[in-house]
């Protein structure tokens, strides 16, 4: 069923779907509903390699594990060669083969704690596309709001980014390198074996191939490894932060990836809290010293 948002038509572009265009998706919405249960928290905090223990009924989420709810449940006829599913449906059906998630924002407004009934209420909020140096890009931003409870407030509002491309060609240059900062308060090293990876795409439900089958990210997407998930990268950062000030209270975090990180070579995850102790600036650092995400916390007063 077309959806309800019209638009002035355009001129003819390669990214237009028969009689839609992408920006027809702009408004599209959808609901998803869970429950916070504690297994799925005492495996991730297995998989940063805390021990493995299932939080009691009450117990506050910790920032962006949110994640581990609201999974996307396709049959799997759904399920496109990538390993997502066929594009079309809520998100726009773009024809461009990679896709990436490219950063987020956040403010978290309230608590979630397991055992709240939660509801994740999303809407297309842009469609843009450019041309880059590699071909046509086109972003998506999708906003999150989850309540709890019934509440009419949400408790975090999320804006997603997500960049589709085209694939690589042969003899094409990758974008400039950006130096990360050499000094840190924080540093943690990571080794992003393919068991980490499949542990963190399981307990995402992401079928996206490029996080665990080898040979289509590196024969069909022209890759020469495994990606590390995105988000899994961002959890690592605020995972550091939790580490180091356990007590603190995130307000706002926001993300941008700017290098993808492989499976390659041990990585390094950093903070760096600013002198009057509001902002921690999270950065991650591949193992020739490339800024691969760089990320901003907000904190509010400590519990």
């Amino acid at each position: 069923m077309p959806p309800s948002a019209r638009h002035t038509p355009r001129k003819a572009n390669p990214l237009n779907t028969g009689e839609l265009k992408l920006q027809d998706w702009v408004g599209r919405s959808e609901d998803v509903h869970d429950i916070v249960t504690a297994t799925p928290c005492a495996a991730l905090a297995a998989t940063l390699d805390h021990p493995p223990e299932r939080p009691v009924a009450g117990s506050v989420l910790p920032p962006l594990w949110h994640w581990l709810y609201f999974l996307p449940l396709h049959r799997q006829s759904e399920i496109g060669p990538d390993g997502h599913a066929r594009r079309g449906g809520f998100m726009p059906p773009v024809p461009l083969p990679r896709r990436m998630w490219a950063g987020s924002q956040f403010e978290f407004h309230s608590p979630i704690r397991v055992g709240d009934a939660v509801r994740r209420a999303s809407t297309i909020a842009g469609v843009s596309e450019k041309t880059g140096r590699s071909g046509p890009l086109v972003f998506v931003k999708v906003r999150h709001e989850v309540f709890c409870n019934g509440g009419t407030e949400p408790a975090i509002t999320e804006f997603h980014d997500i960049v589709y491309r085209e694939a690589a060609r042969p003899g094409e240059a990758a974008p400039p390198p950006e130096p990360a900062p050499s000094q840190s308060s924080w540093v943690r090293q990571i080794s992003p074996d393919d068991v980490l990876l499949f542990r963190y795409s399981a307990l995402t439900f992401n079928g996206h191939r490029i996080h665990y089958d080898r040979r289509y990210v590196t024969e069909v997407e022209g890759y020469p490894g495994l990606i590390v998930h995105g988000p899994l990268i961002a959890t690592l950062l605020m995972d550091l932060l939790r580490r180091k000030l356990p007590e603190a209270v995130v307000k706002g975090f926001e993300f941008r990836a700017v290098r993808p990180t492989f499976d390659l070579n041990p990585f390094s995850v950093h903070g760096e809290p600013s002198a009057d102790g509001r902002f921690v600036r999270l950065w991650a650092r591949d193992h020739e010293g490339w800024l691969t995400m760089d990320a901003t916390a907000e904190l509010g007063e400590s519990r």
